[in-house]
């Protein structure tokens, strides 16, 4: 690389110097660091073309981009190939040959001594600086004895001489300009007459004491950089032990839990083996009566049998008569039937625990959820967050604790089922109500099934072709093409006043209502996978937080929040699996009462299904978030 470098002029060198090239500035590399696509950038250029990017980090040579921004760390490699480049390129004859006596140093190898100017070849012992010579001991003999040589400036062998002089005035140097930082003869003063100058020992003097200050700044500056590793170390071991102590706590907290629900789950599978046992002493106890008759009737019958091999007339006929006037009755198996109050009220019981939980999940979940959506927002004190469901309702007081809140409420069912299996007596329920609703259960799921294995031509003949309507549609919502495609601007549209109209949410509803039969439409997304597309009540609210689509009782509704899906009801968000689709199909049936939502392609994928009992006519309902969000209304053929 040295040889490369004393000689700019090759070719070699000249392509090196191309790859060493920074692709932004074009020139050598400063700082060089690496992007993981492997191009290397000056750290100075790359962080202006990433200046003022969140996302979408990307390479400016092969424009790669990357999921997050890349750590950079600096090329050591070819920092040392462009300093030897730039070092070695302006190097002279003079610094080749002060190399190789450093290199025959390095070696161990003796400098050669100063020869004296006059004769050339005896060692000089001083150097003369006014006649800019060096001499041996016997051509030095002028200076020391003739007073014409008496001002002279002697000083031990100096080697280069040239280097001490002056290039302009072929004077050795003898002041110290700070503003330009060199060395200047008596004559370069004119031109310095404005900088601060100094003698050369004075100027020595100072730079010395100045850089025995900043070695002194320098070992201060260590020594806070040790106490301040030292200290990060120290919070790091902290945070590690708070993280640890917390772990123990939730593990201890959630252990609690787990051993109440597993004593109530004790108590209630106790519950339903006591009344087990009872009904089956009771069987016990009527198998033992009948076994008992069955004795008997089989003692009476091996009377009878032997009274016929009577051969004597009187006796005979006495038996008989005896026989036959003993009494025998059919078998009666009494119903016996297990407790159906005591059976559902257990049940029923642990359905409640698994809502109270359940409830409590879904709430942390979604609190989790606007922490991330809303980073700015502070934080509600647990004691005072409560489901958004409950509007209007008085939150639970701040010394209950959220674990207290479940138990509460778990003790509270527990009671309510004890007072009512101490008010009621057993009654005997016939079965006919939970055969009906499990019949309904099973006759809406085979149905929903049959919906979701029909292909896509055969959906199409409950096909409805949905235009939205202007009168519902937000102040910066835009319909075009006849009314079938919605995006958002950023400049309001000035539409005239409707009480049907959204005000807060980008939203618009369809013009046609469904309220019986079976209706399919499929909605394409063309632009931005920020929107929601689903179903609502001509009565929901079309202004305030609660008249978003899903965050209320009226509405149903499936989310894209970039890679993300939910589905939205009621408040209550559930996060669904990932599915690619460009179109979405919406099957309502209204007297079924569910809507289905799928991807459409070659086959259709279920991406979520509602069930409920639809109590008003229904619309479609579409969410875009902002400008660049474009939905579009498939026009199918019936």
């Amino acid at each position: 690389m040295a040889a490369l470098a004393r000689s700019p002029s090759e070719p070699g060198l000249v392509a090196l110097e191309e790859e060493l090239t920074c692709s932004i500035c074009l020139c050598l590399f400063s700082s060089p660091v690496t992007v993981p696509c492997g191009h290397n950038f000056c750290a100075s250029c790359l962080e202006l073309c990433w200046a003022g990017l969140s996302a979408n980090f990307s390479c400016p040579q092969c424009r790669a981009t990357f999921a997050g921004r890349p750590k950079l760390q600096k090329n050591t490699v070819l920092c040392r190939v462009v300093e030897q480049l730039q070092g070695r390129a302006g190097l002279g004859a003079a610094e080749e040959k002060e190399e190789e006596e450093e290199e025959a140093a390095g070696r161990g190898a003796q400098a050669p001594p100063v020869r004296c100017d006059s004769c050339l070849q005896a060692p000089a012992v001083q150097t003369c600086l006014t006649c800019t010579a060096s001499f041996c001991s016997e051509h030095l003999r002028p200076h020391r004895d003739s007073p014409a040589f008496r001002d002279h400036q002697l000083c031990p062998p100096l080697r280069d001489l040239q280097q001490r002089k002056c290039p302009q005035h072929n004077k050795l140097f003898e002041f110290f300009c700070g503003q330009h930082g060199s060395c200047i003869c008596s004559l370069c003063l004119l031109g310095h007459k404005l900088c601060p100058t100094s003698p050369l020992q004075v100027a020595k003097a100072n730079a010395q004491l100045a850089l025995k200050k900043r070695l002194v700044e320098l070992h201060n500056q260590s020594e806070r950089a040790t106490r301040a590793m030292n200290t990060v170390k120290t919070n790091q071991s902290q945070a590690a032990e708070t993280a640890s102590e917390k772990k123990d706590l939730i593990k201890n907290e959630f252990l609690e839990i787990k051993v109440l629900i597993e004593e109530r789950e004790t108590q209630t599978l106790k519950a339903i083996a006591d009344e087990e046992k009872r009904v089956s002493n009771k069987f016990d106890y009527i198998y033992g009566v009948l076994g008992s008759k069955k004795k008997e009737i089989q003692s009476l019958r091996d009377q009878i049998e032997m009274a016929l091999t009577e051969g004597d007339d009187i006796l005979f006929l006495k038996r008989a008569a005896a026989l036959q006037q003993t009494p025998t009755k059919d078998a009666f198996v009494p119903l016996i039937e297990m407790d159906q109050n005591l059976l559902h009220s257990t049940y029923q019981s642990a359905v409640n625990l698994k809502d109270v939980v359940k409830l409590s999940v879904i709430q942390c979940r979604e609190k989790r959820v606007e922490a991330k959506l809303t980073p700015g927002k502070t934080k509600t004190p647990p004691a005072a967050s409560s489901n958004r469901t409950f509007v209007g309702k008085k939150p639970p007081g701040p010394q209950h604790t959220h674990k207290e809140k479940i138990l509460h409420q778990a003790q509270a069912t527990l009671q309510v089922e004890a007072d009512t299996k101490e008010k009621k007596k057993p009654v005997k329920v016939a079965p006919t109500t939970g055969t009906l609703n499990a019949a309904a259960v099973v006759s809406t799921k085979e149905l929903i099934d049959s919906f979701l294995k029909k292909s896509r031509e055969e959906l199409l003949q409950y096909a409805a072709n949905i235009t939205l309507d202007y009168n519902t549609a937000h102040n910066k919502v835009i319909l075009s093409e006849r009314y079938t495609r919605m995006s958002v601007s950023d400049i309001p549209q000035n539409y005239n006043h409707h009480p049907q109209r959204f005000i807060d949410c980008f939203q618009v509803l369809g013009f046609q209502c469904f309220k019986r039969g079976v209706h399919y439409w499929e909605v394409e997304l063309q632009q931005n996978n920020f929107c929601g597309i689903g179903i609502c009540y001509g009565s929901m609210d079309r202004q305030g937080p609660e008249s978003r689509l899903g965050r209320n009782s009226s509405s149903w509704c499936i989310e894209w929040f970039n890679s993300k899906i939910s589905s939205w009801h009621n408040d209550v968000e559930k996060c669904l699996p990932n599915v690619k689709a460009t179109k979405i199909g919406v099957l309502l049936h209204c007297e079924g009462g569910f809507v289905i939502f799928m991807a459409v392609g070659e086959k259709h994928n279920l991406i979520y299904k509602f069930k409920t009992q639809f109590t008003e006519a229904l619309y479609p309902a579409f969410w875009l978030f902002s400008s660049g969000t474009v939905l579009s209304l498939c026009q199918m053929k019936q």
